[in-house]
């Protein structure tokens, strides 16, 4: 499982590496693509479909489910680590998420999240902040689920 939190580096090539904890988790060959909130998002070549849950098996026609594609699948890059860990973090990825120099990788059980780390911070914030009201909107809802079936 994917836990913790790392900080690591952007050097002036775009590298970064990815932390020997989740390298042991996710092997060598990765995909990473845009995330929400402006992160990005890391999985195995293995688990790459389970990014798709949600859209696989839904309608074609249905342009919730294209655009979220588009979104994942559009935005998608195939990286090979090197014998250091380490890959290029393209520069439409680093944009996208506003990356400067100090990045924070997050294990999120089956995939990493990869900050801006002083965007991380601020983000942070604002989630410690206010993680007992998004907590109680996800008892509503489970409540209203169960209320529905």
């Amino acid at each position: 499982m994917l836990i913790g939190q790392h900080d690591g580096k952007i050097d002036d090539k775009g590298r970064t590496a990815l932390p020997k904890k989740f390298r042991e988790v996710l092997g060598d060959k990765l995909i990473i693509t845009f995330g929400y909130e402006n992160s990005l998002i890391i999985v195995s070549q293995e688990n790459w479909k389970a990014l798709l849950e949600g859209t696989e098996g839904r309608p074609f026609i249905e342009s919730d489910t294209r655009e979220t594609q588009r979104f994942l699948l559009g935005g998608a890059t195939s990286v090979e680590l090197d014998n250091k860990g380490r890959f290029v973090l393209p520069a439409y990825l680093r944009e996208f998420a506003k990356i400067k120099d100090n990045v924070v990788f997050l294990g999120l059980s089956r995939y990493v999240e990869i900050w801006d780390k002083d965007r991380w911070s601020q983000y942070q914030k604002n989630l410690e902040k206010n993680i007992d009201t998004i907590s109680q909107r996800l008892v509503e809802k489970e409540k209203r689920k169960k209320s529905d079936e």
